[in-house]
């Protein structure tokens, strides 16, 4: 029988100790997580990059929720754990669950350390620490344009370049001389502001904040030396403290956070700790790479502890990171001293800063601006403690080798660290590649995490790949680690072969996992029934936990049903309906969704079917890669501005193209004039009435990385805007890569390039539609499909009770 494991915290540390244990030995434990955000595990680095425009939420997932369910790891998300019973050996969640263990992590984590300024609990005043405050952030800055940020750290910079993006003036106040002061020295703290303020940042250094002002919402921010900030929104980024309420409940020993020994034990038996929540020798880590040594660790001494020589014996500190564009590097021990004596480099026309610190003929720390090409080799020097009396001080900052060419990976040593998060050496990528025949940099980042948090080490991994495998091309963007194909070479071999089920691509094309993973199979489903829609089976186990339940999992492993309401139209009839599902099944919620439908809240899994079947509406598809909604305004029929009729436009184009896959979801709207009430300009095909016509726009994403349709035609007809959409999504369904928005694929092919192909080119546009048309004849109705599953179980059922009746 396995043991039970409890992991509180669903974040990078813990869920990296779960990963660890897989791979030692993966039918050890019976493993459970809470986790106190309503998302999967996620990369916490990268929220800068989401709040910035550069990723969307799913591109900084970690462990999306098939891996929890691939793994066998129950997940309870935006449930966190309240209580902990060391002796009994059991935890308490806030929504009811107890839950016993033989062994606990705390992987709790930090929270942000929030100013206790007067006025800092006015509405507009917030932290910047998890996915919430970036679209806290995101919303705010639709509606309001002067932004504070409290914070001259790297996690304020990236705030503040965020708000920069999204269009609001940006102040930023810090106590300090200079920015970054943890991890820069003076000199390069001041280029590094020079450097924002050109990119139209503005800096209040040596700021004593006295309180914050407004009524119920923040207005403005009050200083010591009596100055005054006008501001819409206050970004507090002053730093984290480790969350250890619960722990101190539990009775574990606590100082600044939950102190535990070189095997992350803490002072209960059987309960450990690890992350920003631990202490380990009088220190508690911020950084990813101390965290996830600390991780493997834990997960050897609870699964092999006769294998493990010694325990975590602390790391030493360095960050590398890329500041609103500038590459930063600092390690160790920087600051100067009557012990130190420091090499610099400063090119004030590059903006190039470096400075080494030595003491007693060794390298001790380290800062790099502007040019980070030698932080690898500086790094491994101060993790070695290289002796370099015999070393040339001035070859120690190298720009370039001896032959005039750029230093390269292939001049370190094989213990040199490549990811430094990781903690991957180039022997340890080298050998993976070798041994485990790996082609491509997706192979390289899922077999070694080389490269898997921060990001910054991938241009050194592609480079040892090429290097290993002596083939350039093998650093294609594959499909994903599966395979050494791309998204196109996939769907070309698909057509020339005839391949009509994942399994049969996989293994055909070679496949190296004979499941494949939660990457490829989808999309390979996906690409089978575009290539032939006539021909292909769908093939169900191949698609998204949402898609196979026909409903949104939420955080507490309930699901939302949302029912079809055509253009956002509805009546008493199918009101009835829901109310009377709603009462039946004990809905908790019922929530008017901003694609104008109704979300039932909360359905238990075994009641899907039923629910389903009793509502007898069609299903919204509110999961689905395709048309999830066309929201449309009143019209002309009620609204004085109308020019024409938006709900029946709506209505066509959402019967037309209701159930049709696509790389990715895609959503409609029709405004009957320029006022855009429906907000079409934010769509992926966003439709306006105009006097005698409408307007297409395309591309338009309103969701984190925000985009403005772009205006794609004009016609007369709704019949003409219909074929032009139809040729468009055609062309999309065929050319876009699976999970590729609308408003990547028009980015990334171009405007001009759609143009011709959909509005120029009149046989091509003739067969795209065509094409269309041949899918759309062919596409399952899921409502059908569960309400089918439903009544053939009740057939069964009646069968059965008259075969035990005769």
């Amino acid at each position: 029988m396995r043991e039970k494991l409890v992991l509180i915290g669903n974040g990078m540390a813990g869920i990296r100790t779960l990963e660890e244990i897989l791979k030692k030995d993966p039918y050890r434990y019976d493993m459970t997580v809470f986790g106190e955000e309503p998302h999967p595990n996620y990369n916490r680095i990268l929220l800068s990059s989401v709040l910035q425009g550069d990723a969307d939420v799913r591109d900084i997932v970690l462990n999306d929720y098939d891996w929890y369910e691939q793994n066998q790891v129950q997940l309870y998300t935006g449930d966190p754990i309240v209580k902990v019973d060391t002796e009994k050996q059991k935890v308490y969640s806030r929504n009811g669950i107890e839950c016993d263990y033989d062994k606990l992590i705390f992987a709790t984590g930090s929270n942000a350390f929030m100013l206790p300024l007067p006025g800092a609990d006015l509405d507009g005043v917030i932290a910047f620490r998890n996915i919430k405050d970036c679209e806290t952030m995101i919303e705010t800055s639709k509606h309001y344009k002067r932004a504070v940020v409290i914070g001259g750290g790297l996690l304020g910079l990236e705030a503040a370049r965020g708000l920069l993006n999204l269009n609001m003036e940006v102040d930023v106040i810090h106590i300090a001389d200079y920015l970054m002061e943890r991890q820069l020295d003076e000199p390069a703290g001041k280029l590094l502001k020079q450097e924002l303020e050109a990119q139209g940042m503005r800096f209040h250094l040596n700021k004593h904040t006295e309180q914050i002002v407004g009524k119920n919402r923040v207005t403005g921010i009050h200083f010591k030396d009596g100055t005054k900030l006008k501001a819409d929104l206050i970004v507090m980024a002053v730093g984290i403290r480790p969350n250890v309420t619960l722990a101190q409940e539990a009775g574990l020993n606590v100082e600044r956070a939950i102190v535990v020994d070189d095997y992350m034990q803490t002072s209960a038996p059987n309960v450990y700790a690890v992350g920003e929540c631990a202490q380990h020798r009088g220190i508690a880590y911020g950084l990813v790479a101390p965290l996830y040594e600390q991780g493997k660790v834990l997960a050897e001494h609870i699964t092999e502890p006769d294998s493990l020589e010694k325990g975590y014996e602390g790391s030493i500190l360095y960050t590398q990171l890329k500041v609103s564009g500038v590459d930063v590097f600092s390690a160790g021990n920087f600051t100067d001293s009557e012990e130190t004596k420091a090499i610099r480099v400063h090119d004030e026309f590059e903006g190039i800063y470096k400075k080494v610190v030595i003491k007693e003929n060794q390298v001790v720390g380290a800062v790099l601006f502007g040019d980070t090409s030698d932080s690898t080799r500086l790094l491994n020097m101060i993790k070695s403690c290289e002796d370099i009396s015999g070393m040339s001080k001035v070859a120690l900052l190298p720009s370039e080798d001896a032959n005039g060419g750029a230093i390269s990976v292939a001049d370190l040593d094989d213990s040199a660290n490549i990811c430094g998060c990781n903690g991957v050496s180039k022997g340890d990528i080298c050998s993976a590649i070798k041994e485990q025949g790996l082609t491509t940099f997706e192979e390289v980042k899922q077999c070694t995490n080389a490269s898997r948090s921060c990001g910054r080490c991938k241009p050194e991994v592609i480079e040892l790949l090429a290097l290993t495998t002596g083939n350039d091309a093998a650093t294609q963007e594959t499909l994903c680690g599966c395979t050494d194909l791309d998204h196109q070479e996939v769907v070309a071999q698909i057509r020339e072969l005839g391949l009509t089920h994942p399994r049969e691509v996989m293994n055909v094309l070679g496949w190296k996992s004979d499941e494949g993973c939660s990457k490829c199979r989808p999309a390979i489903n996906y690409y089978l029934g575009m290539v032939d829609p006539l021909n292909n089976q769908d093939d169900h186990t191949s698609r998204f936990v949402n898609e196979r339940f026909h409903a949104n999992i939420n955080n507490n492993g309930t699901f939302t049903v949302v029912p079809r309401m055509y253009g956002g139209v509805t009546n008493s009839e199918q009101l009835r309906k829901i109310a009377d599902v709603a009462d039946k099944y004990n809905v908790p919620l019922l929530k008017v969704t901003g694609g104008q439908r109704i979300d039932l809240l909360g359905v238990e899994k075994e009641d899907l079917p039923k629910v389903w079947s009793e509502l007898g509406m069609r299903s919204g598809s509110a999961y689905a890669k395709a048309l999830r909604t066309v929201k449309t305004c009143v019209g002309a029929n009620f609204c004085r501005f109308g020019t024409q009729d938006s709900i029946g436009f709506g209505i066509e184009l959402e019967k037309k193209f209701e159930y049709i896959n696509t790389p990715h979801k895609v959503k409609m709207a029709v405004s009957a004039c320029p006022r855009n009430c429906a907000e079409s300009g934010i769509k992926d095909f966003g439709v306006v009435g105009v006097e005698g016509g409408w307007e297409l726009y395309v591309g338009g994403n309103g969701g984190v990385d925000l985009r403005a349709g772009d205006l794609f035609h004009k016609a007369e007809t709704k019949e003409e805007i219909m074929d032009t959409i139809s040729a468009f999504m055609q062309y999309y369904r065929e050319n876009a890569k699976y999970l590729e928005r609308t408003s990547h694929f028009v980015e990334r092919v171009g405007l001009d390039h759609m143009r011709k192909v959909v509005l120029e080119d009149e046989e091509g546009r003739k067969a795209l539609v065509e094409r269309m048309d041949i899918a759309l004849s062919n596409r399952k109705d899921p409502w059908k499909e569960i309400v089918d599953s439903e009544e053939k179980k009740k057939e069964l059922f009646e069968e059965k009770k008259v075969e035990v009746l005769s």
